[in-house]
């Protein structure tokens, strides 16, 4: 059974950076494709990026986030990263990563209902 953990989140003033790290353990995650998502106080869950299976050659961003978070899969470390720059205090949130399995192909996909297996959450606070 494939576990997540989310690690790296924590208190960042404006305009610093954070690297989310989520770790997988009882499967290889090779096959897995990785959502990052987040939730705000009172507001509802938001994909934020995905990264495709195996070598990662897909990734996608929200709007809010393109060209400031990137993410990132080390297979043989059996972990993938949200490296998350210029941080806002809108981006505070629970952040968590998920995985579904693909046989095949480079599918990103930045529907949270894709997922089957989620992380417990970290938390990010961007703030003065």
């Amino acid at each position: 059974q494939l576990q997540l953990v989310e690690t790296g989140g924590g208190l960042v003033q404006p305009g610093g950076s954070l690297r989310l790290s989520c770790a997988a353990s009882g499967v290889p995650l090779a096959s897995y494709a990785i959502g990052w998502f987040r939730q705000a106080p009172g507001k509802e869950r938001e994909a934020v990026s995905c990264i495709s299976r195996r070598s990662g050659a897909r990734t996608n961003y929200a709007d809010s986030v393109k060209g400031r978070f990137t993410s990132s899969r080390d297979n043989t470390q059996n972990t993938a990263y949200l490296q998350m720059n210029s941080l806002k205090p809108e981006d505070t949130a629970v952040y968590y990563c998920a995985a579904v399995f693909f046989p095949l192909g480079e599918m990103c996909i930045m529907e949270g209902a894709t997922y089957k297996h989620w992380g417990q959450g970290t938390q990010v606070t961007v703030s003065s």
